[in-house]
């Protein structure tokens, strides 16, 4: 059985994270809150996610016909996004086929097309979005099973596809391979609802139109005949949203009462009865009242305006969410407490978005249509793998992560025992938490006991303060932001272990813990007050270690300063340095990055070169003995970026694909295994990767797509899942 379309446009809190960490690079500002859609189809799901008023598609689920328009036929687990680089404001799914209308009206469809349901001309399918014909300006588009339809601007319905019934609504039961108007006279819509056989509409006035086969009464006539043209549903209520599933139909009136009709084979009119079809629309039983309501094939579910969700008809799947498998002629609650904004109702299984931005699915999962391969849930679960930054890092010696969400929302989660998350307590957690104060952040960084960010180029710390490492004047440790003293501006930071440094204009600032000269300042003074770094360098970039700094000169020359007993200043010698000195070897590099007591620099040409302490083969060059100067990573890898963990370090390849050597107790390399490598080994899963960021023993990665991936030790939840156990493969943050 096939399932109608299930939209839900909600202008949803911006849920796109940019992790974050110790850098040499400042993330761009962020994005205007997000646009999020969720559609769910016969066995695949849909969402728009990412920022403005239009945002790219990604699809999960069954891919037998192309459906979830990545260019194959291969079902996905895991979201994957639609080609073509297209932004919708709004995605509709049928039993096997997906469309989505652009900012200009614009219809796209994609995914099964036998019946001519994606209106290309043709009933050839596709796996990637085609342009709808006709050259129609729509202002909205949903699917039904076999059919689609759309509304123009002038209230003019247009349907194309199955027609075996009349749900084309053109007076005929002819296929229509490209759009042809609803017959429907004077009538004017506002609102479309196709289902499996059946399509209804609204007026501007709330009055319900349906029309298609009737073999339930789904048309809410009062008889079962068929209409090949809209006819007016019975009982003259006003309606503001009409859904339409396999063979029922329901709506909302103005006060926000449910009401449905047609087949009730499995209690999905919510009427209290077990079965028995209504030819005319009933209440829903019970007193609740909805602000949106959504049909599944043989499901109805309602949003109430606490965010609570309730459904009730089939559920020997689990589609109705309230952790049974008992068919309901009532509305249940659906388990978990959770506060949503939007619901989807698909052909097996149920979605809906949250107050917080996430994808919860449950239900049937035969295609992976819930977004994680196992099998199906009788309660909410979290769709992994959706795009949730613009950019990933973390620090050495972090056992926290922190990102900045459109609109320059701060979040952090993981280790907080000096309060380094910044919520004004020193409580761990497993998932994100909002950092107090309502700044709006462009970029954070985070390493070791404290996280600092910037805002407009002015610099806020937070957390551990003992060695004044939070650079406003004070010893004092905080749990929420604080301003850096002074009057500088900073276009970075990058916090060490019990230092930090920042970048304003060409010059170089530190301030924190100099017992080993990690401020570059010429003398062994702690300060909690920003420094200059001697030398009179012109510095374009900065990465701080757990006690060392270096910097990228305008000529990319390195030099480095501070903790120095393994070598990890790279000047052939061991003894620390308050002052500036010159890595070894005249090397040209273009990115520079700093572990926890080693250091790596990447050469324009992409070769990597690593120096210092070497114990677990952090260094990459096949053995294990310290180097005081910088030593060409084994392997004949050519990368586009590096990043130092605590004891290991990270690549990424011009083809994004990344690799990694060093300590693996925790899994941080990604490999599947916990074995530690000498030299590069690849991270698992094939994903092809745009940025990479290394904690102390834990790792992360952004996807092409914007999806946040991470990996290794999570003892303090620093990998964001909700959990707290390790991974030895990528795992999607949850958004």
């Amino acid at each position: 059985m096939a399932l109608h379309r299930a939209i839900a446009t909600v202008g949803a809190i911006a849920a796109a994270l940019v992790g974050s960490g110790c850098s040499d690079e400042i993330a761009p500002p962020p994005p205007p809150p997000a646009t999020a859609d969720i559609a769910a189809g016969g066995q695949h799901t849909c969402r728009l996610t990412g920022a403005g008023t239009t945002a790219p598609a990604f699809c999960w689920g069954d891919n037998s016909f192309g459906q979830l328009g990545d260019g194959s036929t291969t079902s996905s687990a895991t979201p994957v996004p639609v080609s073509g680089g297209l932004s919708f404001t709004q995605l509709t799914t049928g039993s096997g086929h997906t469309c989505g209308l652009t900012a200009v009206g614009a219809a796209y469809c994609w995914g099964r097309n036998a019946e001519g349901q994606l209106g290309i001309g043709s009933t050839a399918n596709s796996s990637v979005p085609v342009s709808v014909a006709g050259g129609l300006t729509l202002t909205a588009l949903a699917a039904g099973s076999l059919h689609t339809c759309g509304l123009t601007s002038t209230g003019t319905a247009y349907c194309w596809g199955n027609n075996v019934d009349g749900r084309l609504g053109d007076g005929s039961t002819t296929n229509s391979t490209t759009p042809v108007a609803v017959s429907g006279g004077t009538l004017r819509f506002t609102a479309l609802a196709p289902g499996e056989l059946h399509t209804c509409a609204l007026t501007g006035t709330g009055a319900a139109y349906c029309w298609g086969d009737n073999i339930d009464g789904q048309l809410g006539t009062g008889s079962t005949t068929d209409s090949p043209v809209p006819v007016a549903v019975s009982g003259g209520l006003s309606l503001t949203t009409i859904a339409a599933g396999y063979g029922h139909s329901c709506g909302l009136t103005s006060a926000r009462v449910a009401y449905c009709w047609g087949r009730n084979t499995e209690s999905q009119l919510g009427n209290g009865a077990a079965t028995g079809n209504s030819l005319v629309p009933g209440a829903v039983s019970g007193s609740l009242t909805f602000t949106a309501l959504v049909t599944g094939s043989l499901h109805t579910c309602g949003l109430t305006s606490s965010g609570a969700a309730y459904c009730w008809g089939y559920n020997a799947d689990g589609r109705g969410g309230d952790g049974t498998t008992m068919s309901r002629s009532r509305p249940v609650a659906v388990a978990g407490g959770l506060s949503y904004l939007a619901l989807a109702a698909g052909g097996f299984h149920t979605c809906a978005l949250t107050t917080s931005g996430r994808t919860y699915c449950w239900g049937g999962n035969s295609f992976g249509q819930l977004g994680y391969a196992n099998a199906l849930t009788w309660t909410p679960a979290l769709v992994r793998g959706l795009p949730t930054a613009t950019g990933v890092r973390a620090g050495p010696d972090a056992a926290n992560t922190c990102a900045v969400a459109p609109g320059g929302a701060a979040y952090c989660w993981g280790d907080n025992a000096y309060g380094q998350l910044g919520t004004g307590t020193l409580t761990n957690s497993a998932t994100p938490v909002a950092v107090t104060g309502g700044i709006g952040f462009d970029a954070l960084a985070t390493d070791g006991v404290h996280t600092c960010g910037l805002s407009s180029g002015t610099a806020y710390c937070w957390g551990d303060n003992a060695s004044g490492e939070l650079g406003d004047g004070s010893t004092a440790s905080r749990s929420q932001p604080s301003a850096v003293s002074g009057s500088l501006t900073f276009s970075a930071v990058a916090p060490g272990w019990l230092h930090t440094c920042g970048l304003s204009g060409s010059a170089a600032y530190c301030w924190g813990r100099n017992f080993e000269g990690q401020l570059g300042s010429g003398a062994p003074t702690t300060t909690p007050l920003p420094t200059a770094v001697s030398g009179g360098h012109v510095f374009t970039a900065l990465t701080a270690g757990t006690f060392h700094t270096c910097a990228l000169t305008s000529t990319r020359a390195a030099y480095c300063w501070g903790f120095n007993r393994a070598g990890q200043l790279g000047n052939g010698a061991t003894a620390d340095e308050s002052l500036p000195v010159a890595v070894s070897g005249g090397l040209t590099f273009g990115n520079l990055t700093a572990g926890s007591v080693h250091t790596c620099g990447l050469t324009t040409a992409g070769a990597a070169y690593c120096w210092g302490r070497n114990n677990t083969g952090q260094l990459g060059n096949g053995t294990t003995a310290d180097d005081s100067i910088p030593r060409a990573v084994s392997g004949s890898l050519t990368f586009g970026s590096l990043v130092g963990g605590g004891i290991h370090t990270c690549g990424l390849t011009m083809s994004g694909a990344a690799y990694c050597w060093g300590n693996n107790d925790n899994g941080q390399l990604g490999n599947g295994s916990t074995a530690g490598s000498t030299v590069p080994v690849a991270v698992s899963g094939g994903l092809s990767f745009t940025a990479l960021t290394a904690g102390s023993s834990h790792t992360c990665a952004l996807t092409s797509a914007g999806a946040v991936y991470c990996w290794g030790d999570n003892y303090s939840g620093q990998l964001g899942l909700g959990t707290f156990g390790y991974a030895t493969s990528p795992v999607a943050v949850a958004p």
